[in-house]
């Protein structure tokens, strides 16, 4: 690497330290002037950081596979209310940290919403974090200090779409349901959380059965919340039935014996 590659390289100009020759042939034969090369400069750069901020964010939110909204049958759930849904996807409850919270039996695609939601955060520049429940509780409650548990709980305080997964589907004890009422106390009214659970309201008293804070953490969460209610059989359920039929008609139709030729 060059003298001048190296400056590029250690003012963080990293597109244009790995590009130089590039960069110097193609203004020779374009025959740019010095605002023409700082223009392509500047451009390549923005470039470069809007993608390297895009791979850190899309890391940072531990977001893995999952199926965009476009596949979302709509045609399967009871009740769904797809217009809001839709809103909440294309994230018009951030701007006023609106919460929202997607309740449904397993296997109706809360999960996937919220991740979608993760998703468009992300490609809109804003820092997302896609975790379960109990992910988060276990890590909270791994920290060994004061100081530390008050760093992690500022780093989730910090995010600014936080996508709480499977709400529910284990209780808490008293010290994992005040765990969670700080996180939620510190975004309330600040940055918006997004909540999936299996459960109604009326039976969150099970997930914190000896909380005092359950009330209180309750009424924080769904204030100021869009409220999903998704009802119907599990759509995991029917492809899986699905599958098996297809495979119980592949292995008749191996089964059967050929026909004798003419």
């Amino acid at each position: 690497m060059s003298d001048i590659q190296t400056r590029f390289e250690a003012l963080g100009c990293r597109a244009t330290a790995e590009q130089l020759d590039d960069i110097v042939a193609l203004a020779t034969k374009k025959r740019w002037g010095t605002k023409d090369l700082l223009m392509y400069v500047a451009d390549i750069e923005e470039k470069d950081r809007a993608c390297r901020g895009l791979e850190r964010r899309k890391r940072a939110s531990k977001l893995q596979k999952f199926r965009p909204l476009a596949d979302f049958d709509w045609n399967w759930p009871k009740k769904i209310d797809r217009p809001l849904v839709e809103s909440v996807a294309a994230l018009d409850f951030f701007e006023s940290a609106r919460n929202v919270v997607i309740i449904s039996p397993p296997g109706l695609g809360k999960t996937m919403i919220a991740q979608n939601i993760v998703h468009q955060a992300v490609l809109a520049g804003h820092t997302a974090l896609f975790i379960t429940a109990t992910e988060m509780l276990l890590d909270l409650g791994a920290q060994q200090t004061p100081r530390a548990l008050e760093n992690r709980l500022r780093r989730y305080a910090r995010i600014g779409v936080l996508v709480i997964d499977e709400v529910g589907f284990v209780p808490f004890d008293s010290r994992n349901a005040d765990l969670l009422f700080q996180v939620v106390s510190r975004r309330y009214e600040k940055r918006s959380i997004v909540v999936t659970s299996n459960l109604a309201f009326a039976d969150w008293n099970t997930i914190f059965p000896n909380a005092a804070c359950a009330t209180a953490l309750i009424e924080r969460l769904i204030h100021h919340s869009d409220i999903i209610t998704i009802e119907g059989e599990s759509y995991r359920a029917r492809e899986s039935s699905a599958e098996a039929s297809k495979r119980r008609a592949a292995r008749r139709s191996s089964a059967s014996p050929a026909k004798p030729r003419a």
